[in-house]
């Protein structure tokens, strides 16, 4: 398996210098932290402490969010980078119950964490291969509890190369519209030839295999929630 913290998200600065520019490389990224807060309200905002398991947090901004909505939800967050966790301390810096973890996701499988009502991740994932996602969503299927959910927003593979160069091309106004907007000049085009680069792309996998190898593992009422291009937010229920 690839060490996920070797990667350059485990670099100091590297990942600061994204969630900076996260806004504009990230479509809709508002739009998707809105559509995890409604998922969070309409099947767990009711349960007493909802246990979350924030996988590859960066800086905290899922838990973050879920927070603003639900004060009483308890935490553990994981990620490689300990430059990452740190961040994620300090933006969570007042929230009492909540556990920090540094391990790479192939770490976590040798991990014994306690059961939780709810795993989230965002645009993590995709770094591992099928394999190795299939081995992560086991875990998260294991560790939840029963009636609890799994939510991925995530970069996933076109199924079609025609499809592949459209949705480059959505990918590429949203940023020309961004940088206008906010009048910026940098190349964050360039962000699409990085999500070209071997040891990224070749890792991706389509929305449909992640879907099937959920319903494989047991999870129920599998499906894709939302989807703009490339990026999506799927999950499920055990």
């Amino acid at each position: 398996m690839t060490e996920f913290d070797r990667t350059r998200w485990a670099e100091k600065g590297f990942g600061e210098q994204y969630l900076e520019t996260a806004d504009i490389r990230v479509v809709e990224r508002k739009r998707l932290l809105t559509i995890l807060k409604s998922f969070y309200r309409h099947f767990l905002v009711d349960k007493q402490q909802c246990r979350v398991l924030d996988l590859g947090c960066g800086d905290g901004v899922l838990t973050n969010e879920l927070f603003s909505i639900d004060g009483s939800l308890s935490a553990t967050l994981v990620d490689g980078s300990e430059d990452m966790l740190n961040k994620a301390k300090e933006r969570l810096t007042g929230f009492k119950i909540i556990r920090f973890v540094k391990a790479s996701f192939q770490e976590l499988l040798h991990t014994d964490l306690p059961d939780f009502d709810f795993a989230v991740s965002a645009l993590a994932i995709h770094h591992l291969t099928m394999s190795e996602k299939k081995s992560l969503f086991e875990y998260i299927y294991t560790h939840l509890d029963a009636g609890g959910y799994f939510v991925n927003i995530e970069v996933v593979l076109p199924p079609s190369a025609a499809l592949e160069s459209w949705y480059q091309n959505l990918w590429c106004e949203w940023m020309h519209e961004k940088q206008t907007e906010l009048g910026l000049e940098d190349d964050y085009v360039g962000t699409i030839r990085s999500y070209k680069e071997k040891g990224h792309y070749d890792k991706l996998d389509t929305l449909t295999d992640q879907l099937d190898a959920l319903n494989d593992l047991g999870f129920r009422d599998v499906d894709c929630f939302y989807k703009y291009g490339i990026f999506a937010i799927y999950g499920g229920k055990k």
